[in-house]
């Protein structure tokens, strides 16, 4: 879960000012604090940001690399670590303003321009974390975010491995995080913060008679002012609907406009290097603590529950697929312990915050056997070519985390429950936990999400083969991206 800048509830906060002085004009002698970022929060979201870049250069690039021929190594390197220089610029250009601003009459799902370029940010602002009154810098929390919209695209390209040509990946990619992730983001994780939520509930409690109405309506301005999936109450921690779900879908549609690669189905195509592809899985993994620790935004106890989630369900997920495949191919393979080690990191991501280490460890076992399951009998009974399983292990462990954390939050589980901070302003408790209400807001996140990004990737898919061509010809195909794209080789032996 990740918020914006609180001070971007200015107009909110004016209301809700004004309602207070009304009730106490004493009040109006007490200036409000400045913000002061948490020194030991802030380097340690420094260290996150660098392990979730750590995690797409060299992790996936490596991962990715070690799964294709090796007349395309090298092209997928340069596809990956080219998607994270172009989302990087694009994220501070409008990418942070489309998910982390007031979007007006589009609110509910995008965001605006107001920070544009950056406009208003400087080493003075602040965000807020998920505790009240604690800050970190406001550009530690863009970078950290950048961190995310970079890998999620980088994603996109294992499912279409080997037969996408460079001009149209960059295009492609401009376009996806503009009218997909950026929207996804804000609809998923845009709110006003516990601060704005805390002061909005306290003004209301405490507002006299005739202020009511007042502080009723700057009440549920704060309370409005969030993305639709946030204000169904889904809870996702650190991406499931927002990376994986939001990337797997749009591989799949991408697989199938593409189509199958020159060969498939007639010609072995096994991994070049699977030692660079397990290395590439153990670097996502070291990776990924910043990218699920760090979506809690502070060094605090509670950071402990989501490490230790995310540790002990990816060990559980990989030896889930180690043993499912063991028994039915009868060896259990490198590729399939890798392979387990990502459907696991998947699967925890949105429930690492929620549930409990037990809980995490189920969500580990369960995971893989339905993964295993889309990556080999339903994607050779459909026919389609996914290279590189990102349909059936993002998508889909994304989807079994999204649901299970509906579940698996519920305190009589082992899980964290939901905080509430408007009941008791200031004290963040647990709310009540309903599972059925938790559950269709589940449901309606993962629909959404495989709505807005499977029809809006087909549409662009589409858009750039008509404008340059997605494939290249069967030739430069056949001789290799390498070469053809690139003129290098990964390779001189």
């Amino acid at each position: 879960m990740k918020f914006r800048n609180l001070a971007r509830y200015a107009g909110a906060f004016a209301a809700l000012g004004a309602t207070a002085l009304l009730i106490d004009p004493a009040l109006a002698q007490t200036a409000a604090p400045t913000p002061v970022p948490n020194k030991a929060d802030t380097a340690f979201m420094y260290t996150a940001a660098i392990l979730v870049l750590l995690m797409t250069v060299p992790g996936l690039a490596l991962f990715y690399g070690g799964l294709v021929r090796t007349k395309n190594m090298l092209s997928m390197f340069m596809q990956v670590l080219a998607t994270l220089c172009l989302v990087a610029l694009l994220w501070v250009f409008y990418g942070y303003s489309l998910a982390f601003t007031n979007g007006g009459a589009l609110n509910d799902f995008v965001g605006g321009f107001s920070k544009a370029f950056l406009k208003g940010v400087d080493a003075t602002t602040v965000a807020g974390t998920f505790s009240n009154g604690v800050y970190i810098p406001e550009y530690v929390y863009i970078v950290f975010q950048m961190t995310f919209a970079c890998i999620t695209p980088g994603l996109i390209l294992g499912a279409v491995a080997e037969r996408l040509k460079f001009s149209a990946m960059l295009v492609f990619m401009g376009l996806w995080v503009t009218f997909i992730y950026f929207p996804i983001a804000h609809m998923v994780w845009y709110w006003g913060g516990p601060d704005a939520f805390a002061s909005a509930a306290k003004a209301l409690a405490s507002a006299a008679p005739e202020a009511k109405a007042q502080a009723q309506a700057a009440y549920d301005a704060v309370m409005n002012d969030a993305g639709i999936s946030f204000k169904w109450g889904a809870l996702d921690f650190a991406g499931g609907t927002v990376v994986h779900i939001n990337a797997g879908i749009a591989g799949l549609v991408g697989a199938l406009i593409l189509g199958r690669r020159i060969g498939y189905g007639k010609e072995q195509m096994p991994p070049h290097s699977l030692v660079n592809c397990m290395i590439g899985a153990s670097l996502l993994w070291v990776g990924w603590f910043g990218f699920n620790v760090g979506s809690g935004l502070e060094a605090n106890a509670f950071a402990g529950q989501v490490f230790i989630n995310t540790f002990v369900a990816t060990a559980a997920a990989a030896l889930s697929w180690m043993i499912i495949e063991w028994t039915s191919k009868g060896k259990p393979s490198a590729l399939g312990l890798a392979s387990g080690v990502v459907a696991g990191l998947v699967a925890i991501t949105p429930a690492c915050g929620f549930a409990g280490v037990m809980g995490s460890i189920v969500l580990g076992l369960i995971v893989s056997p339905i993964c295993f399951l889309f990556c080999s009998a339903i994607k050779t009974a459909l026919g389609y070519d996914d290279s590189l399983d990102v349909f059936g292990v993002h998508c889909i462990g994304g989807i079994v985390g999204a649901l299970a954390t509906g579940l698996l939050v519920n305190p009589d589980w082992g899980g964290a429950g939901i905080a509430d901070y408007v009941s008791k302003p200031g004290e963040m408790v647990a709310g009540t936990y309903d599972m059925a209400s938790q559950m269709v807001a589940q449901f309606k996140a993962v629909g959404l999400t495989l709505l807005w990004s499977g029809i809006g990737s087909a549409i662009l898919f589409k858009l750039v083969d008509i404008i340059i061509g997605l494939r290249p010809s069967e030739e430069r195909e056949r001789e290799g991206l390498d070469i053809t794209d690139h003129g290098e080789r990964a390779y001189h032996y």
